[in-house]
């Protein structure tokens, strides 16, 4: 291993928690630059089925734009020369080329052509993984639902104990969450994955007349789809994107919350899985931290504060304004890493996940029970009397140290029999289960997801 970053996202010893190796491969730079070089040889290709540049010259473009055949510190220095983003590769691409087809190299294109073409590129090979590990998470979390549809547990609002649910139903509101985001990334991928060719200010000019036919060759030449217009100031798409992946991270980061919450011991509900030789505490070594739950939440923060950039990218100003895409070329990286990392974390999560059953139905005892309580006295008294009775005495038994059950009696609202029958009710959340995990695994099937 090589000790390199100032970025502690690239640091040899940390970077895996920050992006996964397929991501990271991408958006590196001898990945980009091959993405950019793959986009010239499509544009040449493009311009020669049109009759704009030789065939002969896009055949040598094409066999030649390698960044393996590259003077790569040549691009950079030519790079800092002439303050240019792009001038530096092309000089380089040109240096490996014949003379007579130098000319033919990036023919009226400009640097947001050939970067926001790059940018779909790596956008369909993140959403690809992202939507790998998603359904992967999704199919993790409907089997605890199904698994665990009638396992009772305290339902908690504001941090406190409520009435009993199941965390089958938990796990299936994970689930379903999940779903939405699967639909998302299908919807909006082909508003996403588009091709961008305009020239100096977006009107394809120097094309020729048949400047569309050139773009819609170029576009399938990389398997994207026309924009049908260019959209060099139009940054909705990347915002899009990029706040989709932060909504991504947020749903996982509940998720690692949930964990992280329930494993407190005094609480002991869930466990995350600790791999062989994992040190939880070097000081301490009675804990069991929550580590990876715990990361969850710090990658959702940063993926929300980078996509907020990219959204800060839609005020851009006439034909064209680096400060929206530039920007992009800094926080798009961000978003899509760390969500690559944060859902691969949650598949590392979910497949392991230890749920105490016993724990749980421990930590229904005491007052978890009232909603149902209310329901009996209310056909008694009516909702508010009831209501206000019932408040009076748990009020009581607490101050007294008595349990729910013993502060009914006490107040004479209930029967010993019927405080007796009383049991722990989670309405209708197993049917609620059994909805979703339907409702999912017809959608996978439909999909050829299954």
């Amino acid at each position: 291993m090589t000790l390199s970053g100032a970025r502690i996202s690239d640091s040899g010893m940390y970077a895996h928690l920050w992006g996964t190796p397929a991501v990271r491969a991408v958006f590196e730079e001898r990945g980009r630059l091959q993405s950019w070089l793959d986009v010239l040889a499509a544009l040449a290709r493009a311009q020669a089925a049109e009759g704009l540049v030789p065939a002969s010259a896009a055949g040598q473009i094409t066999a030649r734009a390698r960044v393996e055949l590259l003077d790569l510190d040549l691009v950079a220095e030519q790079t800092r020369a002439t303050g240019h983003s792009t001038l530096g590769l092309i000089r380089a691409l040109r240096d490996v080329l014949p003379a007579d087809v130098h000319p033919h190299v990036y023919v009226g294109a400009t640097v947001q052509d050939l970067t926001d073409t790059w940018t779909s590129l790596a956008l369909r090979a993140v959403l690809g993984e992202v939507r790998r590990d998603l359904l992967r998470a999704e199919e993790l979390t409907l089997g605890l639902a199904g698994q665990h549809r009638d396992t009772l547990l305290a339902g908690r609002t504001h941090g406190q104990p409520g009435a009993p649910v199941t965390f089958g139903w938990k796990a299936a509101s994970w689930a379903d969450e999940i779903r939405r985001h699967l639909d998302r990334l299908r919807e909006g991928s082909p508003r996403w994955l588009v091709g961008q060719l305009g020239g100096g200010v977006g009107t394809l000019a120097a094309q020729g007349p048949r400047g569309l036919q050139v773009r819609a060759r170029f576009c399938a030449e990389l398997g994207l789809a026309d924009p049908g217009i260019s959209w060099l100031t139009a940054r909705d798409r990347i915002a899009e994107v990029g706040n989709v992946l932060a909504m991504v991270a947020g749903t996982l980061a509940r998720i690692g919350n949930e964990v992280y919450e329930l494993q407190r011991p005094e609480l002991g509900e869930l466990r995350e899985p600790v791999p062989d030789g994992v040190v939880g505490s070097i000081t301490m070594p009675h804990k069991r931290n929550p580590e990876r739950s715990e990361h969850l939440d710090t990658l959702a923060r940063l993926v929300r504060a980078s996509a907020a950039v990219l959204l800060e990218g839609m005020t851009g100003v006439h034909e064209r304004d680096g400060r929206s895409w530039k920007a992009e070329w800094v926080a798009l990286p961000e978003v899509c890493l760390l969500t690559a990392a944060s859902t691969s974390f949650a598949v590392e999560l979910l497949a392991g996940l230890e749920v105490d059953v016993v724990g749980m139905r421990r930590n229904l005892d005491g007052y978890t029970g009232s909603e149902r309580v209310l329901g009996i006295l209310t056909e008694r008294l009516g909702k508010h009397a009831a209501q206000e009775a019932l408040q009076v005495a748990l009020a009581q038994g607490r101050r007294a140290g008595r349990a729910m059950p013993d502060a009914l009696l006490d107040a004479g609202l209930l029967s010993e029999q019927e405080v007796a029958a009383l049991a722990p009710d989670a309405g209708s959340a197993g049917a609620m289960v059994d909805l979703v995990v339907a409702r999912a695994r017809a959608a996978r099937a439909a999909a050829g997801e299954a």
